[in-house]
């Protein structure tokens, strides 16, 4: 996949993000997602490959489009029938934080990530114990450690101290002894009530303010946060839980190990992988979308592994009137 590529899954992106940019803070979490679904769906069919989703909105039957499984792109048109497309694998998360769109917080995003066919995990729905951390400190800990040893770690590469680092926790139950253990080292937690794809990137960016993500969370974002920290020079720790009946099986179906931990070359084995993602409201990459009177203005973050490139992409998408008014 060449960059030209990656200039039409920004629009994808892009598209998703204005349309439920304009449902953020209405309450309607459902609504919100399903307008990103549609506006994705239909700008993947203008880009030139063969494409299947590997992760999308769940299964068939659950997800009237962007399902697994689901082709789009240009081949999926009667009229292109004798045309050749590249095969390309396609992970998407149209709304990632629904919750935070409905309610106007932070980090929510439209975000995708491509390879080449067979370069991205067909990781099953469900939970998925991870660590995230950025290029310093990614030889240096392990999903079997202690947090208060991997702190440590840590600490020890970026040559600060323990009480110096911030840890995003997703703010669930389940982390209730994560959050102690954490807390007990001395380091600072910011609890998110969803996002974790999006502080996985922050976890891979010097100057955040975000050196870690740990705790357990969706499989599906775990191969999107992969993508991500393979252009960022990051890494993912990751490990599937099996939490209930037919979990296991479930695993098999779909090729996977619930007893390994994956990385990130594991997760987005590709060799070409492109990652885009534009803001639905600010956050701390991306700004929000934002309406003006003659346009809409969009913030995006495109990267891809090769070449190794990564754009943050300042759009003004413009009214076709006479009288357009540009603004900074």
């Amino acid at each position: 996949m060449n960059s030209d590529l990656s200039l039409d899954f920004l629009s994808v992106v892009e598209q998703a993000a204005i349309a439920c940019a304009k449902t953020m803070g209405q309450g309607d979490r459902h609504k919100s997602d399903r307008v990103a679904v549609e506006a994705m769906r239909r700008c993947m069919d203008s880009v030139p490959i063969d494409g299947t989703i590997v992760i999308g909105e769940g299964e068939r039957d659950e997800a009237p489009m962007l399902f697994i499984g689901e082709k789009v792109g240009m081949a999926t048109k009667p009229d292109n029938a004798s045309l050749v497309f590249r095969k390309v694998d396609i992970a998407v998360d149209p709304l990632e934080g629904t919750n935070l769109c409905a309610t106007g917080e932070p980090n929510a995003i439209a975000v995708l990530a491509a390879a080449e066919q067979g370069g991205l995990l067909h990781a099953p729905d469900m939970y998925m114990e991870k660590l995230v951390v950025g290029p310093s400190s990614k030889g240096a800990v392990s999903l079997d450690a202690t947090p208060a040893e991997n702190l440590r770690a840590i600490a020890r590469c970026l040559e600060r101290d323990v009480e110096d680092l911030v840890v995003v926790v997703l703010e669930r139950e389940r982390h209730q002894k994560l959050i102690a253990d954490i807390r007990a080292t001395g380091a600072r937690i910011r609890l998110i009530g969803d996002g974790d794809l999006s502080a996985g990137i922050a976890a891979a960016v010097v100057g955040t303010g975000v050196h870690a993500v740990m705790g357990t969370g969706g499989a599906p974002e775990g191969v999107l946060t992969a993508a991500a920290m393979r252009c960022l020079n990051g890494e993912i720790f990751a490990r599937l839980v099996v939490a209930k009946p037919g979990d296991e099986e479930r695993c098999r179906e779909m090729g996977t190990d619930p007893k390994r931990v994956y990385t990130s070359e594991d997760l987005a084995s590709g060799e070409h992988i492109i990652f885009a993602a534009t803001g639905v409201t600010d956050g701390t990459l991306m700004k929000g979308v934002r309406f003006f009177g003659d346009g809409v203005r969009t913030s995006s973050l495109i990267m891809q592994s090769k070449p190794a490139r990564i754009r943050f992409i300042d759009t003004i998408h413009v009214e076709q009137t006479r009288m357009v008014k540009v603004r900074f």
